[in-house]
C-alpha cells in the first residue's frame, strides 16, 4: 500500500491548484482523477473572466494549469476512488487500480452534468446529444441544434455554436435567462432564437437524433421540432457520495460542508471547488484549492 501525506481526489481547477501548492510545500502528494485532468472546465467554450487572459478556451487554460501541476505532483488519470475509510490517524483509499494510505485528503471531485431525465436521453448520448459544445460543436456546422438551459453555461454554448456556424436555438423553461447580463446582451445582439417557457419532453431518432417533442408551459401546446443535435446545460450534481459514505457532512443539496479553512467535520479531510457549492467560478475553485492545500499542510505537520 502506497503511503502519502496528501491525496487529492479530482483534477479539475481546484484539484490541480491544490496539487501545485501541496507539491511546492514538499508534501508527498498525489492527484487521482477518474477521467482526464481538467474536469468540467475543459468543456467551457470560452472563458472571459480569468485574470491574465482576455479570452481563452477552457480546454486550453486547463492544459496550462495541468502542465504546471505536473511539475510538482503526480497525476493518475482514469483511476476512480471507490471507497475511503478512516483508520486511526490515517485515511485508506481504495480505487479501481490500487490501495493508498494518506494523512490528509482533499476532495475536489466537482460535479457531474445534470440530466434532463426524458425519454430518449440515455440512448442518444453521443448520437446527437452532447454536454460539450467545444468538444462536439463542429460536427453540427450548418445543422439544426438546440441548447437546453438558461444559465451562463447554456448561453456560452449557444454563442459558441453560433460563432462556428451552427444553426442554434435555446429552449428555456422560464421566461427570462438566468445568465450574466453581458451574455444575455450578446445572445440578443446575435439574434439567437429562444423558445421561452418551453421544456423538452422526449427525444426521437433512429441511429441519431432527428427530432424532439416540446411543451409550452404557458400555453399548454405541444410541438415537434426537427433537430440534428441537442446540447444540454441544466446544471450539475455534486460528486459527494464517497465523501458522504466516509462520514463527511453534506448539505441538503449534497454539497460538502466546510469551514473557512476548507476543513470538513472530519480530521484530515478537506474539500475545495465546485463540490463545496457557493460561487461556481473557475477562479474561485483555484483559490479554494490553494487554501485547502495550505491548510492540509498545516494539519499534516501537526500530526507527524
Amino acid at each position: 500500500m502506497e503511503e502519502y501525506d496528501v491525496i487529492i481526489v479530482g483534477a479539475g481547477p481546484a484539484g490541480l491548484t491544490a496539487g501545485i501548492y501541496a507539491g511546492r510545500e514538499g508534501l508527498k502528494s498525489l492527484i487521482i482523477e477518474k477521467n482526464v485532468k481538467g474536469g468540467n472546465a475543459n468543456t467551457a467554450p470560452v472563458i472571459l473572466n480569468y485574470p491574465g487572459f482576455n479570452s481563452i478556451p477552457g480546454l486550453e487554460l486547463l492544459k496550462k494549469i495541468g502542465k504546471q501541476a505536473e511539475k510538482y505532483i503526480e497525476i493518475r488519470e482514469s483511476e476512480e476512488v471507490l471507497e475511503v475509510q478512516k483508520n486511526n490517524k490515517k485515511l485508506l483509499l481504495t480505487t479501481n487500480k490500487a490501495k493508498y494510505s494518506t494523512t490528509a485528503i482533499i476532495f475536489c471531485s466537482g460535479t457531474t452534468y445534470r440530466k434532463l431525465g426524458v425519454k430518449g436521453e440515455t440512448e442518444f448520448v453521443g448520437k446527437g446529444i452532447s454536454y460539450c459544445s467545444i468538444c462536439d460543436g463542429m460536427l453540427f456546422k450548418d445543422r439544426e441544434v438546440i441548447v437546453v438551459g438558461g444559465g451562463n453555461s447554456a448561453a456560452e454554448h449557444a454563442l459558441h455554436l453560433h460563432d462556428i456556424g451552427v444553426n442554434v436555438k435555446i429552449i428555456h423553461r422560464r421566461d427570462a435567462l438566468r445568465a450574466q447580463d453581458y451574455l444575455i446582451k450578446k445572445i440578443d445582439d446575435e439574434g439567437i432564437p429562444i423558445l421561452w417557457n418551453t421544456v423538452l419532453t422526449e427525444i426521437e431518432g433512429d441511429m441519431f437524433v432527428k427530432s424532439v417533442k416540446i411543451h409550452n408551459r404557458k400555453t399548454g401546446e405541444d410541438d415537434v421540432l426537427k433537430v440534428n443535435g441537442i446540447f444540454i446545460a441544466v446544471g450539475e450534481n455534486p460528486n459527494s457520495k464517497i465523501a458522504s459514505e466516509l462520514g463527511v457532512e453534506i448539505n441538503s443539496n449534497n454539497y460538502i460542508i466546510t469551514d473557512k479553512y476548507y476543513k470538513t467535520n472530519m480530521d484530515g479531510v478537506f474539500a475545495a471547488g465546485d463540490i463545496t457549492g457557493g460561487v461556481n467560478q473557475l477562479i474561485v475553485s483555484c483559490g479554494e484549492g490553494a487554501a485547502a492545500a495550505v491548510n492540509a499542510y498545516d494539519y499534516v505537520k501537526q500530526v507527524e
